[in-house]
């Protein structure tokens, strides 16, 4: 799959439909991705490419009723299947493209960023873009509930020295786009980098 935008929304929108389905054991590992971002109640997070709003019941715990849960993404299928899931009861949902978010600059806390890195069409203008909307020493975490290995596996491919995710490429990308990687960890059960917006 390509990271243009219309293909993306076209491999989301065929599987939304059975995408929670397929992952049913995912909840913990979210809980501990988001639990590792730091965030304190009244604090505004974005769920940054967050399909089917998995994430968006912990982050709504994690910044309580006084805190703002904004999920974005660009395939309406999926926020269709949160809206059935009753996760829009947990935060705002947007239909739009994280590369050009229709948010002020510097408004929120944190971006919660599960599995996205990958599909980024422009990743550095998009990590730039995220960097935009969120305060100086705010926090960016790019998650994913297994780590590089394992979904190589999972999808029967070997790892690239090429993969933006790994820690070299990654590195570098996010201090070119406005971010710090503060911290990073790449195990089989979980794959965490996360890193602090510089001033």
């Amino acid at each position: 799959m390509s990271n243009d935008p219309r293909d993306v929304q076209e491999f989301f929108g065929a599987r939304a439909a059975g995408w929670d389905a397929r992952f049913p054991d995912d909840g913990p590992a979210y809980a501990a991705g988001v639990a590792a971002i730091g965030l304190r109640p009244g604090d505004k997070v974005l769920d940054a490419g967050c399909g089917t709003g998995r994430a968006l019941s912990v982050l709504r715990a994690a910044v309580g009723p006084a805190g703002t849960v904004i999920g974005a993404d660009l395939t309406p299928a999926m926020l269709d299947e949160a809206v059935r899931a009753g996760r829009d009861t947990e935060g705002a949902l947007l239909l739009t493209d994280v590369g050009r978010l229709p948010l002020r600059t510097g408004v929120l806390d944190a971006v919660f960023g599960a599995g996205l890195i990958s599909h980024l069409p422009e990743p550095g203008t998009n990590l730039r873009e995220l960097a935009r909307v969120v305060r100086p020493g705010g926090r960016l975490a790019l998650f994913h509930p297994i780590g590089r290995k394992a979904l190589a596996a999972r999808h029967r491919r070997q790892l690239t020295p090429d993969d933006l995710r790994a820690e070299p490429n990654l590195r570098p990308l996010l201090a070119g786009s406005g971010w710090r990687l503060d911290s990073y960890v790449d195990e089989d059960t979980r794959f965490l980098a996360l890193a602090v917006r510089e001033d």
